[in-house]
């Protein structure tokens, strides 16, 4: 068996990103052959207006005819010149047209495949660098479409028939085009690998500065406060240096190749005006016979559209090398060619887990113990539970071993967890025993390394973490992100529950007082409080809770577990994490996480 050199590799590899980008014209294929075909169609138009040019020459200016006779060549250009005028409009609107619905697309994709791998994987990105691959990545294949692949289709069907056509007059002109043409095609494979390298350098250092202004900005206040000020900018001067000289690389190559080939074509014409000169002059006779000077004029004519296409397909070659080089960028960011669409992904909140949505089997077991009995909490809690509502499973945990991407060590092996609907769970451990983890997996962001999780079909989940993500905007915009249709009823319902309505009227603009990103302008308390109304306006079945009552006093934490529990349905079931025994209490059952060593014993 045959190892693959990794010459060969490299070359599937170019392979699979170019039929990815052709891919993404799966929608809009017509649009682009069209577009294509108009333009090779006015390439071909160039034959009728070179003859009706040296008709119309020869018959003015050589053969003495009148007007009259140059009528015919003269109707036969303009109609010509307007056809290619209407083909080339048609098909510079068509790519246009096509490369913004494509470039659209694969912005939803990457998006896309983002939400697929979920929030646990996007914690380990850096979110400049994510942005940088849906803006300056995706832009850099925008010629490829619009560019390369018309030019491609230009370079195989415009010079075949202009070649035929001169072939019909001169067969010496036809050889000298014959031999000339592949100059272009050898010049383009050799400089274009050294053209998608370069640029492959140019993204990433685009991408990584762009992270890293990001990144900064974010954190333009601690970076005050450490007086990291100018160490900051000068970094910034230095990453801005690395974009010039690699972007001067880019074009340093771009315009040798191009160089190098218009001096080719150049000489090519130049070398048929001289055989048609000296054949004219009677010095040279190659043919045995007479040239007529129309001939002479319709092949120097078409010399130069002969070259066109092929200059053309040269100078968008770089274009290619550009986009190749993008899709590695975005390849190696996501581990794979993302294949992601909107049509293909779950509806918000489904639940179905990752056990492959199955009903999990009945059960009123909460790991090795049952329930204990229904009795009220210091906070009003332990709600009595229905025996229909006991016998279903909301959650099923089965020997799990639960690993965050990239960790050395799981973070929770061999667990197993039985949680009925509408039940209340407080998960309780030391810090950095794997109660957010658990809570992650529950809620659909973290897969399982091994055994399974399973989430009963169709369960709306809702979950508030320690580090909510509030977006910049209204506290109300921020409230209805998952909920979008809901009322204001509705919203300050939620908000009264979570206890926001307790410093909401403290601020200028109640509910519609903007925020910063992050949560900008709230204490973490009140961060967590807003995450929670954001969770109860959807309802959930399965409510997850990581820390909700960190950072209130003992009264807020007391008024907020009350009135969670005078609001929950019977029919929702609440997994938390916390350090409280007043929530503990709340909740009326509690599952220490495992350590490792027990877990593994």
């Amino acid at each position: 068996m045959s190892v693959p050199t990794p010459v060969n590799a490299a070359g599937a590899q170019r392979r699979q990103r170019t039929q990815w980008l052709d891919a993404r014209l799966a929608t809009s294929r017509g649009r682009h052959r069209l577009a294509c075909t108009c333009q090779v169609l006015a390439g071909w138009l160039w034959i009728p207006q070179a003859a009706a040019i040296a008709w119309a020459l020869d018959a003015l200016l050589f053969a003495g005819a009148g007007l009259a006779a140059i009528r015919a060549p003269m109707l036969l250009l303009a109609g010509t010149l307007l056809a290619r005028a209407v083909l080339v409009w048609i098909g510079q609107r068509l790519q246009a047209d096509v490369v913004e619905t494509v470039l659209a697309r694969m912005r939803v994709d990457l998006a896309a495949a983002v939400a697929a791998r979920g929030p646990v994987w996007l914690r380990g990105r850096r979110s400049g660098a994510l942005v940088a691959l849906s803006t300056s990545h995706v832009d850099a294949t925008a010629n490829y479409f619009s560019g390369y692949l018309v030019a491609r289709a230009e370079t195989m069907l415009v010079p075949l028939a202009i070649l035929v056509a001169v072939f019909s007059v001169d067969w010496i002109v036809g050889i000298v085009l014959l031999l000339t043409a592949p100059l272009a095609p050898i010049f383009m494979m050799l400089i274009g690998m050294g053209a998608e390298s370069a640029g492959r350098r140019q993204l990433v250092a685009l991408a990584r500065a762009g992270a890293h202004f990001t990144d900064r900005l974010r954190g333009l206040d601690l970076i005050r406060v450490y007086g990291r000020g100018d160490a900051e900018l000068a970094q910034v001067g230095e990453a801005t240096e690395a974009i010039r000289v690699r972007s001067m690389r880019v074009l340093r190559i771009a315009f040798l190749s191009s160089a190098v080939l218009e001096f080719f074509a150049s000489v090519s014409v130049a070398l048929l005006a001289v055989y048609f000169g000296f054949t004219y002059l009677g010095m040279l006779d190659l043919r045995g016979e007479t040239l007529p000077l129309s001939t002479g004029l319709f092949c120097l004519l078409l010399a130069p559209e002969f070259y066109a296409p092929l200059r053309r397909l040269a100078a968008n070659y770089h274009d290619r090398a550009n986009a190749l080089a993008a899709v590695a960028e975005i390849e190696a960011a996501f581990e794979g060619l993302p294949e992601f669409s909107w049509d293909r992904l779950p509806p918000p909140h489904a639940g179905e887990g990752w056990g492959g949505g199955d009903a999990c089997a009945p059960s009123t077991e909460i790991g090795p113990s049952k329930l204990p009995p229904s009795q009220p909490s210091p906070a009003g809690g332990g709600r009595g539970q229905s025996s229909s509502a006991q016998s279903e499973v909301r959650v099923r945990i089965s020997n799990a071993t639960l690993r965050h991407p990239g960790a050395r060590t799981p973070a929770l092996r061999d667990v197993s967890l039985s949680i009925p609907a509408g039940s209340r769970l407080a998960l309780i451990g030391p810090s950095g025993s794997g109660k957010s983890t658990l809570l992650d997996t529950m809620a659909g962001w973290l897969p399982p390394e091994a055994g399974e999780v399973c989430v009963a079909p169709g369960t709306r989940i809702a979950l508030a973490g320690q580090r909510p993500w509030l977006f910049h905007g209204s506290i109300a915009d921020n409230l209805r992100i998952g909920a979008p249709d809901a009322d204001d009823a509705a919203l300050a319902q939620a908000a009264r529950i979570a206890q926001v309505t307790q410093f909401v009227a403290q601020l200028p603009e109640g509910m519609d007082t903007v925020i910063g990103e992050r949560g900008f302008g709230l204490s973490g308390g009140e961060a967590r409080r807003v995450a929670l109304a954001r969770a109860l306006l959807l309802r959930p079945q399965l409510l997850l809770l990581d820390e909700p009552t960190a950072f209130l006093d003992p009264g807020t934490e007391a008024d907020l577990l009350a009135a969670l529990d005078a609001w929950l349905p019977a029919d929702c079931t609440v997994v938390v994490a916390t350090h409280s025994e007043a929530v503990v209490d709340w909740a009326g059952a509690r599952w220490r996480v495992p350590a490792m060593t027990e877990a593994v014993a």
